[in-house]
């Protein structure tokens, strides 16, 4: 990883990425500025430093991406965190979207089923003052021990959704999720009313890495 130094030029490409997503319509303030507190440069090897405040998604290596930063700040405008929530987050990666809900005062659990992401993952967010909850394992049958979680958050994309999730939910609690085929799939926001009664509503398409687990893409 690259020398942890956040220059004007870093601040000034962040400043330019948030004109960006409100251009797109992401109006959210509270991600925003979380968005603008983290610096994305520190997440990219030396070689693609000069793309890290471009709106696009890169490689992290293990066939993982970090996600577009429109499409982590439209998926945490979907969950609509409070300070204080204990959020689960199925799929570390990077530990990018990790850190906006940890900067947004979440209380961050977070699994990766990926064994190389997770120990890099463990021991850099520490580095940059990130300080979450993290696991290795099925992130498709979230965190049992651990439950109910006021929000989740599922950064792969899933064939259906996992019923173990929405059961891992406090009421009132929001699941937000990415589900199709393993090239195209809707965000999706389920909401839990009661026991029995989950809100679904359906957003835009997006292009995620597979959702791998007993409840994912085997």
């Amino acid at each position: 990883m690259l020398k942890l130094e956040d220059s004007y030029l870093h601040k000034g490409q962040r400043r330019g990425l948030i004109r960006t997503l409100r251009e797109k319509g992401i109006v959210d303030e509270a991600v925003l500025d979380a968005i603008n507190q983290i610096p994305r440069h520190f997440f990219f090897d030396s070689a693609l430093l000069s793309h890290a405040y471009e709106d696009k998604a890169f490689p992290i290596g293990e066939g993982q991406t970090i996600s577009q930063p429109y499409t982590v700040a439209f998926q945490t405008s979907l969950l609509d965190i409070k300070p204080g929530e204990k959020v689960l987050e199925i799929g570390t990666g990077s530990g990018y979207q990790a850190g906006i809900l940890y900067c947004m005062g979440a209380n961050v659990h977070t699994v990766e089923y990926n064994k190389v992401l997770y120990e890099r993952t463990r021991r850099f967010l520490p580095k940059i003052g990130v300080r979450v909850q993290h696991y290795w394992g099925d992130g498709s049958l979230g965190l049992p021990e651990k439950a109910p979680f006021d929000k989740i958050i599922v950064t792969a994309g899933a064939p259906l959704v996992p019923k173990t999730l929405l059961a891992q939910l406090t009421i009132g609690g929001m699941l937000v999720i990415p589900v199709g085929n393993r090239k195209t799939q809707q965000m999706l926001r389920l909401t839990r009313k009661t026991d029995k009664q989950i809100i679904r509503e359906n957003f835009d398409n997006f292009s995620f890495v597979p959702l791998l687990g007993d409840e994912g893409w085997e």
